[in-house]
């Protein structure tokens, strides 16, 4: 906080710093518990009508009255990290776009518009896996869906060319035409991310339905992990690896978008009997300096064998033989088991990604809107 010489608390904020980061102390509500204060960090996102807006590191927004408040500074645009490879937000939002690569995409202005749409098994059809290029078995056209909101988002690095409102109804009727509902992904949390663009969609009904993280630690640890288990590495999915990954009845598109990237790798731990599911899976994509990981399942009833780490391991030293010096992988904030593992692992979070999505129905579209 704020002192002066004088030792007083001062408020050094004006509503000039709209879009930076601060941290405030304001008097805390009545009834809230013995604490006077209550201490705030984040970006000002707006100070109107005597309210500021304070959006934290997770993307929740505080707020505060102005007459609450007792002291407030302007405060550095991300905190110092102590370990993990430095990286910017917008260079690791490009490498983990490339890591699920949509069908199709357009760009508006320095906003990239992803899709990749794919039939999905009416009520009553049998769904099915399919190998890539083929159509799984029981698969009726008619109802679409999008494989993975991060291959079906806009991801908004700079200005769209166009005014914001003109911006998001343009991209309601792109995914419109698609039979999709439009998604905006966003971050919080680090240097160069969106706090101001989330203020914005939420002023204008956009609904927030998923928030993540992703963490950004180093291969080499990663590596030097004793496997315990074997694991076997492939550049294709299989039906074997599909039957452990929590996506069932995969089409054609979800399988593409799976193999998508510079330099995708598959593991898999074999299970127990011949024809049973692996016992744990895992997906890396190594681009350039970064390995990216994802998809990591262990079958439930050998969770705690050290089968998730030796996945990772595996996938971390093919990385390092292939030049990655750096690794990134995204978790949810409820995911507790995933997280103990991957702090164990030496991965930190980075930033807090979130997605948006447009009120009401899709726009512009003769094709089902279904998700």
């Amino acid at each position: 906080m704020e002192i002066s010489a004088k030792g007083r608390l001062e408020v050094r904020i004006t509503p000039a710093d709209v879009g930076k980061r601060v941290s405030v102390r304001r008097l805390g509500e009545p009834g809230t518990g013995p604490e006077k204060f209550t201490d705030t960090v984040g970006v000002l996102t707006s100070w109107d009508g005597g309210v500021l807006m304070i959006t934290r590191r997770d993307g929740e927004t505080v707020r505060i009255p102005q007459n609450t408040l007792v002291a407030g500074k302007v405060v550095p645009a991300a905190p110092a990290r102590r370990r993990g490879p430095a990286a910017t937000y917008p260079e690791l939002a490009r490498v983990a776009a490339r890591a699920w690569r949509p069908l199709e995409s357009e760009r508006l202005g320095e906003w990239e518009l992803r899709a990749a749409v794919e039939e999905v098994p009416r009520e009553g059809a049998a769904p099915g896996h399919a190998a890539p290029g083929e159509r799984p078995a029981g698969t009726v056209t008619g109802r679409r869906t999008g494989f993975t909101r991060r291959a079906n988002s806009v991801l908004p690095l700079g200005d769209p060319g166009l005014p914001l409102d003109a911006a998001l109804a343009a991209v309601r009727h792109w995914y419109g035409e698609r039979g999709l509902p439009a998604y905006v992904q966003t971050a919080t949390g680090a240097d160069g991310t969106q706090e101001l663009l989330c203020a914005e969609l939420e002023r204008r009904g956009w609904v927030r339905e998923v928030t993540a993280e992703l963490w950004t630690g180093a291969p080499a640890p990663v590596a030097d992990r004793a496997e315990g288990a074997q694991v076997v590495l492939s550049r294709t999915v299989d039906e074997a690896w599909l039957a452990r990954y929590q996506r069932k009845g995969l089409s054609e598109v979800a399988l593409r978008v799976l193999s998508s990237g510079p330099s995708v790798w598959f593991a898999s731990v074999p299970g127990a009997g011949e024809g049973e599911p692996p016992a744990a899976i895992g997906r890396c994509v190594v681009d350039g300096r970064w390995a990216g990981f994802s998809a990591v399942e262990v079958d439930p009833g050998r969770r705690r064998q050290g089968l998730a780490t030796a996945v990772m391991a595996a996938l971390a030293r093919r990385a390092l033989d292939e030049g990655a010096s750096a690794a990134w992988l995204q978790v949810e904030a409820d995911n507790e088991g995933g997280r103990a593992l991957y702090r164990a692992l030496g991965f930190l979070p980075h930033h807090a990604y979130h997605h948006y999505r447009a009120p009401g129905k899709p726009e512009a579209s003769g094709r089902s809107g279904r998700p």
